[in-house]
């Protein structure tokens, strides 16, 4: 039967009371019975070390496998207006600045997100079956997931998602905000993610 590390602690004290009351009240309780009681203290006071141990061992499992390391680029870098595909410029990007980042990690999975800004999707992107922002994001955050994986990144790792206009990060009234909302943010999940210390 499982205890939690807190009923383990109360039950220890508790038997240390019982120890510690019946030591002192000596003719009470027999030898054989002090001696019996202080052996369960100890089983007891063992036990809870070792479920503290393994409490910690869990927490530091978790917090791996929740670590994260996210790499933003803007989207007016990677992409032409109104695109889909990666300009040479958002290659080169890539290449040089992320590729070696993210072949440096071990044991992890890679989301590329892409976000857009809530202006219509011009006419020409109709036309090629992309009808709204969630699409466009869809398709440029597949974009640059592939294009990852032409560049050696294991294609088992990494995956695509897009968001839309649905996660603005500025206010979409001015061209500067609608500009810092079109974005493909690469993000690195898992043990491997956690810094070096």
């Amino acid at each position: 039967m499982y205890k939690s590390p807190m009923r383990i602690r109360t039950s220890a004290r508790v038997a240390a009371v019982v120890v510690v009351a019946l030591s002192v009240s000596g003719c009470l309780v027999p030898r054989s019975e002090y001696n019996d009681l202080r052996q369960q203290y100890r089983d007891v006071e063992a036990q809870n070390n070792s479920l503290t141990a393994e409490n910690q061992r869990l927490k530091t499992q978790l917090a791996q496998s929740q670590a994260e390391q996210n790499f933003e680029e803007a989207g007016d870098l990677l992409f032409p207006s109104g695109g889909f595909e990666l300009s040479p410029q958002g290659q080169a990007e890539l290449s040089n600045n992320i590729v070696p980042k993210l072949k440096a990690f071990n044991n992890v999975k890679i989301v590329v997100y892409g976000y857009t800004d809530n202006a219509k999707v011009g006419r020409d992107l109709v036309k090629q079956g992309i009808p709204d922002n969630l699409v466009l994001s869809t398709r440029r955050a597949t974009s640059v997931a592939n294009f990852l994986i032409a560049q050696g990144i294991n294609p088992n790792i990494i995956s695509a998602k897009g968001f839309g206009d649905t996660h603005p990060k500025a206010p979409n009234d001015t061209p500067q905000g609608r500009a810092v909302n079109r974005r493909i943010v690469i993000t690195v999940q898992g043990p491997g993610a956690l810094p070096s210390s």
